[in-house]
């Protein structure tokens, strides 16, 4: 969603490369409705017998029978609506209720300390999903400066306590086949990045 100025890419392992991707897959689809080059994109995606490899496969079942008007208008309906969407995927929202709240100025600190900045054209606060995938793909995938562990932290600190309950509302809340198989790919996604960082603990 976020166009950030980092430095060069260092080395990083494939698990992480591959992390990033997930990020960046579930960034763009919650960052703003899918394009059809996206769309197709993701009819591509493969499966597996993992619950992420099976969701990837449902995701991708769900791309090859979607429809981009049907997809963009559930888009709005979640996200955007009249006055409101069903669904604010605000980390402020989802921890105290309100928005623009404490859990913003923690994200915002962070990422001052991080180094990384807001994209002047962004108009969403930086508790958005999509922007926290952003980041967390950029630290994945070190393309962000942090010290070791620094994703874990802010997985832990801004995504850990309220994404995988946003995921479940999603796909419960959704119109389309598209959007549910969305919040099935990003609460199983979540989930194991949940158990794999406490094992780094």
């Amino acid at each position: 969603m976020s166009e950030l100025v980092v430095d060069e890419t260092p080395m990083v392992d494939e698990i992480d490369v591959l992390r990033a991707r997930q990020y960046d897959l579930l960034a763009a689809v919650l960052g703003r409705p899918p394009s059809l080059d996206l769309i197709e994109a993701l009819r591509g995606l493969e499966g597996g017998d993992s619950p992420l490899g099976r969701a990837h496969a449902a995701l991708a079942r769900a791309a090859a029978n979607a429809g981009l008007h049907a997809v963009d208008r559930d888009y709005f309906d979640l996200f955007i609506g009249v006055g409101r969407g069903k669904i604010l995927p605000y980390a402020s929202y989802y921890l105290t209720g309100f928005l623009n709240e404490r859990p913003l100025a923690r994200v915002r600190e962070d990422l001052m300390t991080l180094g990384i900045e807001r994209d002047p054209a962004l108009s969403e606060p930086e508790d958005h999903i999509a922007i926290l995938f952003d980041v967390m793909a950029g630290l994945a995938a070190g393309r962000f400066p942090a010290p070791p562990g620094g994703d874990r932290q802010f997985f832990d600190r801004h995504l850990k306590p309220w994404a995988g309950r946003l995921f479940s509302d999603i796909e419960a809340s959704a119109a389309t086949p598209f959007y549910r198989a969305v919040g099935a790919l990003g609460r199983a996604f979540v989930s194991i990045e949940t158990e794999a960082f406490a094992m780094d603990a």
